[in-house]
């Protein structure tokens, strides 16, 4: 069935008409309100509200636009009404019994990121952007760029995912937002610059997603942290690695400090055993703590990796489990 075909059913209250029209455009639209919300439980919000909202205007969509513009349309500007609504994720006191970590060097701002499990990119690998697109598309779901994206103002993050990510024209997006072309620009110079002072230029690039390379680094960074092997650790970080804990706001920045929290953490007795994952087009993992009654999962751990090192770890808390796909608790042994 062409499109016509489809729109005309759906417009007449088809709903599986609507599926078949909208269907082919939901996993890049669910990654979208993700770039903007930071969080995969807040962006399936939003995309549930574009969908709604989407089939309730069926009928007035006038196709100026392609349907994929106009769906895009809707979902920026449900995300900008949660980027301006305060109900987000509130921070979350440590909790860890039995550890007490030490002294942070600051308190993180986006405590309600989460991970983008790689699944939901599978069916949205081929997508191309449009020519205006500036960014390779596993920059754009990296755990730096997205976190950076949650300190900028709402309309500049919406203007410079809609043209430097998805590559959509300038009047495109100004015809999204309401918005002129000349307030385009001028946000989205603002939005550039806000990104490069928030994203220093790594010192290397990563290895390459399942090379030899990132393998090696993956197993030596299990080796370490279920046999609690400082020293092992030592030699995989950065000088300048960075280890944050959302919705916990402690951020430590440095080798030195970053291994003292990992040797209060192991000092304390608890050991785990890792399960791999990926998440954000990075390497992770579930980590379970090891018990007599079976092995708890305390949360997720995402690694960012800058040549063949560990430049941050990103611990997430029990509830990634669940989005990463992975069981709430292993066997015991």
């Amino acid at each position: 069935m062409s499109t016509g075909e489809l729109l005309s059913r759906a417009r007449a209250g088809d709903g599986a008409a609507f599926t078949a029209l909208t269907e082919p455009y939901r996993r890049e639209l669910h990654v979208h309100c993700y770039r903007m919300l930071g969080s995969v439980h807040d962006a399936e919000d939003a995309l549930q509200d574009t969908l709604l909202a989407a089939w309730r205007g069926l009928p007035a969509f006038e196709e100026r636009a392609s349907l994929r513009t106009w769906l895009y349309r809707i979902a920026t500007n449900r995300c900008l009404n949660a980027r301006r609504s305060a109900a987000r994720r509130p921070a979350a006191a440590w909790d860890v019994p039995g550890v007490d970590p030490p002294e942070p060097t600051r308190l993180g701002e986006v405590t309600w990121l989460g991970p983008l499990p790689d699944t939901l990119l599978d069916d949205v690998r081929d997508a191309r952007p449009g020519p205006e697109a500036r960014y390779e598309r596993a920059e754009t779901v990296s755990l730096a760029f997205v976190t950076a994206l949650q300190t900028l103002p709402p309309r500049q993050v919406a203007v410079l995912l809609l043209r430097d990510v998805l590559g959509f024209r300038a009047d495109e997006v100004a015809g999204m937002l309401g918005s002129t072309v000349d307030a385009v620009k001028s946000a989205l110079k603002r939005a550039r610059l806000g990104l490069r002072h928030r994203m220093p230029t790594p010192a290397a690039p990563p290895p390459a997603p399942g090379s030899p390379a990132e393998q090696a680094l993956a197993a030596a960074f299990v080796r370490a942290w279920e046999s609690a092997d400082l020293d092992a650790l030592v030699a995989l970080l950065t000088e300048d690695v960075l280890l944050v804990m959302p919705p916990m706001p402690l951020e430590y920045q440095g080798r030195d400090l970053a291994i003292r929290f990992c040797a209060g953490l192991f000092g304390a007795g608890r050991r785990f055993d890792l399960v791999p994952t990926r998440a954000n087009g990075q390497l992770a993992f579930g980590a379970y703590l090891r018990g007599a009654a079976g092995r708890p999962g305390t949360g997720v751990y995402v690694l960012t990796l800058v040549g063949d090192r560990i430049g941050a770890m990103t611990r997430f808390d029990g509830s990634a489990l669940r989005v990463c796909g992975l069981p709430a608790e292993l066997p015991a042994g």
